[in-house]
């Protein structure tokens, strides 16, 4: 009787041996181009073709240099991981450790910074080179619990020869994306691993709950810092005439005055005080305040010198859009939805309405409301450079597209979005 990946799925919750051979077999099948029993699931089939155009060797694997521990805690310091830890511990540690996993933390470059759990299984992952300092990117060591779901965005649980390298077949584990709540940003992974008898279905479901808990915990933090700030702003917006806002060092709103609230604005990527052009306000002149800045507009909105927008969609993980005009540059990182929908603009010129990009996206014409959504956040950094009724980048605006050498890596995650996968170049 024939299998389907989700009886796969079942069968390895209670027969991980049987599983593991029919993986076994799937996976030798797919590298010799031979008929498989049973197809893999898609996330795993998707990472697996990523990564034969990346080059990793399936049957020996690569390994990239460790970082140095200097290195590893000058990351560490930086990390907004650092402030979620004792949540990871206490979410996933004591339960990890009796069933024989450990838990491991690794960066948004997919560098593992904290790995702690059951004393053997650390031993046998040294085996398997996944240590401290370790790349475990997914072009450089092949599907696993670390380095897919950075790719795909969301929570991925790989078993057995689900791993692309055959070494890591008697592994298994589940990783989850922690991404920042204030710009959806990559952050890091948060990855529960084990021995392939240790497996057990609902791992994936525990450690995606585990990050989302890390998740509110950074946006509560961020909620107190702007409350912090906006003591520091009082005082001085009482004493400022015309518009002006205090914002944080990412831009975020804490006081505004002389004009209407916006949540966030668009800072140059690297801020220093003076005169700018930002696409929200036009002309303004920029203070430092502790903790964030004080943004004074000028008399009447601007809509500034002509732009030339770049947006890069060339890199594996991070997208972006870079704004140049007569006032300088700036750059900001995407989410992925935001690099989606920037991407159909860029090639669509002369618009798209909220169906059309519901439609592009998700294959659904009648989610506009997210896409409304999505597009009002969209407009608060890029401003004058967007218009409404239909979507589209201002005409006096030069557009221009960074791709990757290889089309299939565009949007990896994109599941059923017909625009995306079949949109203009």
């Amino acid at each position: 009787m024939a299998l389907s990946p989700m009886d796969v799925s079942h069968l390895a919750a209670v027969d991980t041996v049987r599983a593991a051979r029919v993986l076994d077999e799937v996976r030798n099948a797919a590298l010799s181009g031979r008929p498989a029993p049973v197809p893999p699931r898609p996330v795993i089939g998707q990472s697996w073709e990523r990564v034969l155009r990346s080059g990793v060797d399936p049957d020996h694997g690569s390994r990239s240099g460790l970082l140095s521990m200097d290195e590893v805690r000058r990351r560490r310091e930086a990390s907004p991981l650092r402030h979620v830890l004792p949540v990871l511990r206490e979410g996933l540690l004591s339960v990890a450790d009796i069933a024989r996993h450990i838990m491991v933390v690794a960066d948004d470059e997919g560098r593992v910074l904290w790995r702690e759990g059951s004393a053997p299984v650390l031993r046998k992952a040294d085996g398997l080179g996944f240590e401290i300092g370790a790349d475990w990117r997914e072009d450089v060591v092949g599907t696993n619990g670390v380095g897919t779901p950075a790719v795909t965005g969301r929570p991925v649980q790989v078993f057995a020869s689900e791993h692309f390298v055959r070494s890591h077949a008697t592994w298994t584990c589940a990783g989850a994306p922690i991404t920042d709540p204030r710009d959806g940003r990559l952050i890091g992974v948060v990855d529960v691993s084990g021995p392939l008898e240790s497996m057990h279905p609902a791992t994936l479901a525990w450690v995606d709950a585990v990050a989302k808990l890390a998740e509110a915990r950074l946006r509560e933090m961020h909620v107190r810092s702007l409350e912090r700030l906006r003591a520091v702003a009082a005082p001085v917006l009482s004493r400022t005439e015309g518009r002006a806002l205090v914002v944080d060092r990412h831009g975020w709103t804490a006081a505004v005055t002389g004009m209407p609230y916006t949540e966030r604005l668009a800072l140059p990527k690297s801020v220093s005080a003076g005169q700018r052009w930002l696409p929200a306000l036009g002309r303004c002149t920029l203070e430092p305040l502790a903790g964030g800045w004080l943004v004074r507009a000028a008399d009447e909105p601007s809509a500034g010198p002509a732009a030339r927008i770049v947006l890069d969609l060339g890199g594996p993980r991070r997208r972006s859009v870079r704004v140049s005009d007569g006032a300088g540059s700036w750059t900001r990182e995407l989410s992925p939805r935001h690099a989606e929908l920037l991407y159909l603009l860029a090639v669509h010129r002369s618009g798209r309405s909220a169906a059309d990009l519901a439609r592009d996206v998700f294959g659904d014409p009648a989610r506009t409301v997210t896409v409304r959504a999505e597009m009002s956040r969209v407009r608060r950094y890029l401003g004058a450079l967007l218009e409404h009724r239909p979507y589209r980048f201002t005409e006096s605006a030069e557009v221009e597209v960074v791709l990757p050498d290889d089309p299939g890596d565009l949007f990896p995650r994109t599941q059923a979005a017909p625009g995306l996968v079949h949109g203009s170049r």
